[in-house]
């Protein structure tokens, strides 16, 4: 008897579909895509060319924005972070300071040099 033989899909040549939508390519004239890259600027987490043209094409159809979880994310993995070096810094304290000097190098670790917190990206320039 012949061994039965088993049917599979054909496979296709190329990159597998996304299967996320349409793909719409359009060109756009300068001036507008320049007035499109100023309005991402100026948005709080900068989106790339294409995602401030899918915004601004709700914002005209009038759908309420988006909310940004990205910046919480962000927020939420520096808290934990700062969280993580305060353990750490606890683990290594002088146990012959007093609480307040323990507490002040805790601070002064976890802050960082006075030389370089003007530098930070996640902190507001205090002038």
């Amino acid at each position: 008897m012949k061994p039965a033989k088993k049917i599979r899909a054909k496979k296709h040549r190329g990159r597998p579909a996304t299967g996320q939508g349409v793909q719409i390519g359009t060109r756009w004239p300068e001036a507008t895509v320049a007035q499109i890259d100023a309005w991402a600027s100026g948005q709080e987490d900068t989106p790339a060319r294409s995602e401030s043209i899918r915004r601004l094409v709700d914002i005209g159809l009038g759908k309420p924005a988006p909310a940004l979880a990205v910046t919480s994310t962000a927020k939420a993995s520096s808290e934990r972070a700062r969280e993580m070096a305060g353990n750490a810094i606890d683990k290594l304290k002088d146990n012959k300071a007093s609480p307040d000097d323990q507490a002040s190098r805790k601070r002064r670790l976890v802050k960082g040099p006075e030389e370089f917190q003007n530098v930070r990206r996640d902190r507001p320039n205090r002038k």
